[in-house]
């Protein structure tokens, strides 16, 4: 079982950030305009840019940083295989400590997608309901 309800404490994480950034709005501008420049596809796709941030999450050790990218690879379409693949690479490249973080972001992952899982049921009701 999960202690940790990681939807939440991403929502957290992006809240904090949000006031930070009414703090330093000019730099933290320049910092989101850097992030949405960064992760716009190009060659390489928006899904595979946030794997590379999400294997570079798990061996900075930051657990927001895991969570963000996680659920940015699975709304740019990321398949659970492809995000265990990114945990596997960066345990590789990050030994013993990547392991644990690499678990975390597995459990988010499945967090994620049971989430996902419910709000799809949940929307599909609702299409099927009210349309």
């Amino acid at each position: 079982s999960m202690k940790t309800n990681y939807s939440e404490f991403l929502n957290q994480t992006m809240e904090r950030i949000g006031n930070y950034g009414k703090a330093n709005l000019d730099f933290m501008g320049a910092f989101y305009n850097l992030r949405q420049a960064a992760g716009k596809p190009g060659v390489l796709s928006s899904k595979h840019k946030d794997l590379i941030a999400l294997g570079i999450s798990i061996n900075s050790k930051c657990e927001g940083c895991i969570a963000m990218h996680t659920s940015e690879a699975l709304k740019h379409g990321a398949v659970e295989q492809e995000i265990v693949e990114t945990i596997a690479t960066s345990i590789y490249m990050g030994g013993g400590p990547s392991v644990v973080f690499g678990a975390n972001a597995y459990d988010i992952l499945k967090e994620f997608e049971l989430v996902n899982k419910k709000q799809h049921i949940t929307n599909n009701i609702a299409v099927r309901t009210f349309s």
